[in-house]
């Protein structure tokens, strides 16, 4: 470990490890978050589809107060298959044999239509009139259009590609802070003006845009609140994120509950980030960061203020010394690299190349599988509101649980077995045991389950695993190619129409298969994160990470002062 990452230890030991400005800081951390949140998933509702049908002049007199499901419905439209429930067509119905304004009058069953000839309608009832998405805002109406209104998910997923491929790398060049207010503010701006926009290419454009700067809150925030607590903390800091997040997307189902209209939905959930920026403006730049760019009076003034805000006395002026003369001499070499030249020799060193493949595919699985079970659990009966505010609360019980795994297990250990059982889980579906019911549905609970664990580990294990200099770079590189799994996610019916037990047997073997793979990973529970390439190749050497036990007696008051002393 660098001797700046160590003094930087002794000088958090003195301004208080984890006090008031720690909690302060982690705190506010939490908005860009829920923000991060909105951002992912207001697309679900505000271009949701909905459900209508076709509108049956012989039978209504008008469209907007029209019961959706009147008991004559069967016998004057078909019905298709929707996620095992028989729906009506949405604008087909059967053609009527005459008409209301026959002398004997129009009956509405089956034997004044033809159930042999469908024809196309242009009128439409609506299941929930209140409703309003772009669907029926820009008359994006029937299978033709359907295209149309299922890109909107797949243009948000490019535009946060291509916010993780610039976020990374303004985030190491220019700073987490400066990264982060760019992200919540001009990402809410956008979110804002979209829900003004009179037009499917407008709305389109926006869509693209929003996600470019309001999708990478969440990777900011988590970087910058892992560099400013003590590895012990990394874990309770993350879950805490998760928990957060996992609240922030049923807040978001609440909220749409509540706001039927898309419009004034997304001004609920985007105005809150522009009113956010003067507390974020309060947080402070990752003192990690600062070293590795030389800027070590910046470190100082943080430094400072926070033994202010624990009721410290400020640091000692002899490791002040040797943190400035260290970080002099380390900054002439570091400021002469460019980023380029960073990855370059990230090139030259074959074990760390290997490791960014391996934390990619890794990313790609978790996002595939995780996806994957989520949209074919879509087959609950009831209110789509309710079903998705429990879906979302379901990834709390893991973002708790790590609290209790990773620093009692370690962290490849954890995704190793997490990884390894969701594939077993997923593979179990597909033998005898999918004919008892409550045993398959079990099995597919304890595979989302396992899955959940496994994505909240690999947040942890990836911010650990590379240097600061380019830990963000690599977070977004990884994350990026975890969208492309995301984006074959929805494609898993259509291979199911191929053969039935593929997308299981897909999610299965290549969980298995990245489950063992974990193992070439660092442990890294107890380590201090790498500052430097270097730092971040010495993981690889035999000397086992610190126990609990270890731990604990690193943060005894004995061996803290210890530490202390003059070298």
């Amino acid at each position: 470990m660098s001797a700046s990452a160590t003094d930087l230890d002794d000088l958090l030991e003195e301004v208080g490890r984890f006090g008031p400005f720690q909690l302060w800081q982690c705190t506010v951390l939490l908005l860009p978050v829920v923000f991060n949140a909105f951002s992912n998933l207001c697309y679900v509702f505000t271009a949701g589809d909905l459900h209508y049908r076709c509108h049956i002049g012989q039978c209504e007199n008008g469209t907007a107060n029209e019961p959706y499901s009147p008991p004559w419905l069967t016998a004057a439209v078909p019905f298709r298959d929707s996620s095992g429930t028989s729906v009506p067509a949405k604008c087909e119905r059967y053609q009527a044999l005459g008409s209301r304004d026959e002398p004997e009058g129009f009956v509405c069953d089956a034997h004044h239509f033809n159930r042999s000839a469908i024809e196309r309608c242009s009128e439409l009832v609506y299941e929930d009139p209140t409703e309003r998405t772009i669907v029926n805002d820009f008359q994006l109406t029937c299978d033709e259009n359907r295209w149309k209104v299922t890109l909107v998910g797949t243009v948000h997923n490019i535009g946060q590609v291509v916010a993780l491929v610039l976020s990374g790398i303004v985030s190491d060049r220019f700073g987490r802070r400066l990264t982060l207010l760019l992200s919540v503010g001009v990402g809410s701006l956008l979110g804002v003006a979209r829900s003004f926009t009179t037009g499917y290419g407008s709305f389109m454009a926006l869509e693209f845009l929003e996600p470019i700067f309001g999708s990478t809150s969440y990777t900011t925030a988590f970087v910058l609140s892992q560099e400013l607590v003590e590895p012990r903390l990394r874990v309770i800091v993350k879950s805490t994120a998760l928990v957060t997040y996992a609240l922030a997307e049923a807040a978001l189902g609440v909220l749409a509950m509540q706001f039927r209209n898309w419009r004034t939905l997304s001004l609920a959930v985007f105005v809150p980030g522009l009113l956010s920026i003067p507390l974020l403006w309060t947080t402070v730049e990752s003192l990690r960061w600062l070293l590795t760019k030389g800027r070590h009076r910046a470190a100082v003034r943080i430094l400072r203020r926070a033994a202010k805000a624990n009721g410290r006395p400020p640091p000692s002026e002899r490791l002040l010394e040797r943190l400035a003369h260290q970080d002099d001499r380390e900054a002439k070499t570091e400021q002469r690299k460019s980023f380029l030249q960073l990855l370059a020799e990230t090139c030259h060193h074959r074990r760390l190349m290997l490791r960014i493949v391996n934390c990619s595919f890794c990313w790609f699985t978790n996002a595939m599988v995780y996806y994957g079970l989520t949209l074919n659990s879509v087959t609950l009966a009831g209110d789509k509101y309710g079903n998705f505010i429990l879906i979302t609360l379901a990834a709390v019980p893991p973002a708790l649980a790590i609290n209790c795994i990773l620093n009692r297990f370690g962290r490849r250990k954890t995704q190793c077995a997490s990884l390894i059982l969701s594939g077993l889980f997923c593979l179990l579906t597909l033998t005898a045991l999918k004919d008892i019911t409550w045993v398959n549905v079990s099995l597919f609970l304890l595979s989302k389950m396992a899955i959940s664990l496994s994505f909240s580990t690999l947040y942890i294990y990836t911010a650990e695993i590379f240097p600061t200099n380019l830990r963000q770079s690599f977070i977004s590189f990884c994350s990026m190619v975890g969208r492309f799994g995301s984006m074959v996610a929805p494609q898993m019916p259509l291979l199911q129409t191929m053969w039935a037990p593929l997308p299981m047997v897909l999610f299965g073997t290549v969980a298995v298969l990245s489950g063992l793979l974990i193992l070439e990973f660092p442990e890294t529970t107890g380590r201090t994160l790498p500052d430097t390439l270097e730092d971040a190749i010495q993981l690889h050497k035999p000397t086992p990470a610190k126990s609990v036990e270890e731990t604990q007696l690193d943060n005894s008051p004995e061996t803290r002062g210890m530490k202390l002393e003059p070298r």
